[in-house]
């Protein structure tokens, strides 16, 4: 068993099945099947359950994953720190809301990019709860989130500071209450998203149960819905600096609602030399928005 060996098996178990992997490494499919059975045979167990439609990890595949993981990141922060001044390279899989990818992150990546452009970034949106559920899996590195995970195994710091805002069209009464799009569409992104929760605790319970949700997974689609009285929907006001603010009108919620904090999250005791420089900036950038 030796690193390539474990490269090859993150591969596969983070793309699901040999295939994908094998496209990803720029590599034959029979080279890859090749290795994972050798890799089968030095640790002396079966890692993978077979079926026609995927793999599947066996109880010792996932232990091993776990193994495989600790010690491919100590491998990247060792060649990240021989050398003085040395540049780090390789690849950061990193998570974000839609919202925050879109109005908080480019300044972020910009200056990430300049101080280490030998880092490759992969940048993936999800709702919250798919971007902690994806971290989990270790099929990313660290992410932006909404809300701050209950797993004692992330660890989190405090990135952005939000303001929720209510939008409607232009023509659309003023909204004081629940009751004020009592006849409204809410829209929303699908279930898993942590401002949509927002969303539902200011309706309350009986609210929930007439509520008609039209869910859409892009907040540029979701302020457009709500200019042309489509129906009502919960932004963050950063987003609307980035959209067509003017063609909506914006309703305030209670404060103990409207302000959130985006906590950036990584797996405790596993984050690479690219998450702690990234780690770094968020504090530096933190630290501007409060002077």
């Amino acid at each position: 068993m030796d690193l390539g060996d474990l490269e090859i098996f993150r591969a596969v178990v983070e793309q699901g099945g040999i295939v994908r992997a094998a496209r990803t490494l720029h590599r034959v499919q029979s080279n890859v099947t090749t290795r994972i059975k050798q890799l089968e045979e030095s640790v002396g167990t079966q890692l993978f359950f077979r079926s026609r439609q995927k793999l599947q990890l066996t109880p010792d595949g996932a232990v091993l994953l776990s193994y495989a993981v600790r010690l491919l990141q100590l491998a990247d922060d060792a060649r990240a720190s021989i050398g003085s001044g040395a540049a780090l390279s390789g690849t950061l899989k990193l998570g974000a809301l839609e919202s925050t990818t879109a109005s908080r992150l480019p300044d972020l990546l910009v200056e990430f990019h300049a101080q280490h452009p030998e880092v490759r970034v992969e940048l993936v949106t999800a709702t919250n709860d798919a971007l902690v559920r994806m971290l989990s899996e270790r099929r990313i590195d660290a992410a932006f989130v909404a809300e701050v995970p209950a797993s004692s195994a992330i660890e989190h710091l405090p990135a952005f500071t939000e303001k929720l805002v209510l939008v409607s069209s232009l023509a659309h009464r003023r909204i004081a209450g629940p009751k004020d799009i009592a006849s409204d569409t809410v829209i929303a992104f699908p279930t898993g998203c942590a401002y949509r929760r927002v969303f539902e605790r200011w309706i309350g319970d009986r609210g929930l149960v007439s509520v008609r949700v039209l869910e859409i997974g892009s907040y540029h689609a979701i302020v457009a819905c709500a200019a042309s009285g489509t129906g009502v929907a919960i932004v963050p006001e950063s987003v609307l600096e980035v959209v067509r603010r003017d063609l909506v009108a914006c309703h305030r919620l209670p404060q103990v609602l409207s302000k959130v904090t985006t906590p950036f999250i990584w797996r405790k005791a596993e984050s690479t030399a690219a998450v702690k420089a990234l780690m770094e900036l968020v504090r530096k950038h933190r630290k501007a928005d409060f002077k």
